[in-house]
């Protein structure tokens, strides 16, 4: 997110979450997750640790894959209340570097707080699944356009996934913005 962090600063644009369901079929409580080879406690494999690493991301190997309906719902509420980046990277850095569990409403809500939301507001959503039909009616529509994986970026009418270098998000801007000649 941080590429794209720095493309809404240079060209002045707003970022629009779309939830999208990796692995739809995730037990509620989660499932072990079984180690790749060339994974150690602390290093993915290839090509995801490079990948991280000339990102800047931190990412450690998860034992367990949470079912991220929560946590979907939990972003959409942060994107209706304005907070979507700052939670997307709060909820990344929970999973990813301190390996907490996105499918379990409490971690949500102390993320919720930790960028300025209601926690028991948003505990309140979960709870009453106030934004389970928006993360469907996405991903639904994420599926419908041949959406397959994450993260998928839309710009304009150009669609790429994956974790791409900056200059590829670059030239799409620049292709978007370029006047038809």
């Amino acid at each position: 997110m941080e590429r794209v962090e720095k493309l809404t600063q240079e060209y002045e644009i707003e970022v629009e979450g779309r939830a999208y369901l990796l692995r739809p079929d995730t037990p509620k409580e989660g499932k072990v997750r079984e180690r790749r080879p060339g994974e150690t406690d602390d290093e993915l494999s290839e090509p995801l640790r490079t990948n991280a690493k000339e990102s800047g991301l931190v990412m450690r190997p998860l034992s367990r894959t949470p079912n991220t309906m929560y946590a979907l719902e939990a972003t959409e509420y942060a994107q209706q209340h304005g907070k979507f980046m700052e939670f997307h990277q709060a909820a990344y850095r929970a999973l990813w570097s301190d390996k907490e569990d996105l499918g379990d409403p409490d971690v949500l809500g102390k993320l919720a707080e930790g960028v300025g939301l209601d926690s028991a507001e948003l505990l309140s959503s979960l709870e009453q699944q106030v934004y389970t039909n928006t993360v469907m009616e996405q991903y639904q529509e994420a599926l419908n356009h041949g959406i397959r994986g994450i993260p998928t970026f839309l710009v304009g009418n150009l669609l790429f996934t994956g974790a791409h270098p900056y200059d590829v998000f670059k030239e799409a801007m620049k292709r978007v913005l370029e006047p038809a000649a």
